[in-house]
């Protein structure tokens, strides 16, 4: 299985992530005065960041909105974000449009419903291990960490494995 994903990871050109289980825990934290709190994984966005510096373009796609959501991909040099978009499958089309990308250069990262139509549509579409059972049988492959806790680093070094730029990507920082 490992180097079916591999060979998808080849051609990647734009990978997509899921916020809510993927780039977090999934856990919502309420505050009294209806704030939320979100915790993301320092890991994950070291991986991000060396996809991006490896030239793969990022995007995030979630259905609800936070302003710390805003915050991150910012911080974290995410060039596309949509947030408060139910429909991810329609708006990964107008991301591919505006790119001039095909289904065929994307790699997704999802755990839950919402998120199974561009899993099964992208060339590298994968569950982190803490998805949903169905999500994870139509995923082409399933992370080893959870969601929030190092899934999409892990999701992002596969990528930069198969196109041959995880070890410069590594050397940097020797």
């Amino acid at each position: 299985m490992h180097d079916e994903l591999l060979q998808r990871g080849r051609q990647v050109k734009l990978a997509v992530f899921d916020v809510d289980g993927v780039l977090t825990d999934g856990r919502l934290y309420f505050l009294e005065d209806g704030s939320e709190i979100k915790t993301f994984s320092t890991l994950d966005g070291q991986g991000i960041k060396m996809l991006i510096n490896a030239g793969v373009a990022t995007a995030i796609i979630t259905g609800r909105s936070s302003p710390m959501v805003q915050r991150r991909a910012k911080s974290l040099g995410i060039a596309h974000l949509y947030q408060g978009r139910e429909d991810k499958l329609a708006v990964l089309d107008e991301l591919l449009a505006q790119l001039g990308l095909s289904y065929a250069e994307v790699a997704y990262l999802g755990d839950d419903l919402p998120d199974l139509a561009p899993i099964r549509r992208v060339a590298l579409g994968m569950a982190v291990a803490n998805a949903t059972a169905f999500v994870k049988e139509h995923a082409a492959g399933v992370t080893q960490a959870r969601g929030g806790e190092g899934a999409a680093r892990e999701f992002c070094e596969l990528i930069l494995r198969a196109q041959g730029n995880l070890d410069a990507a590594l050397a940097a920082y020797l």
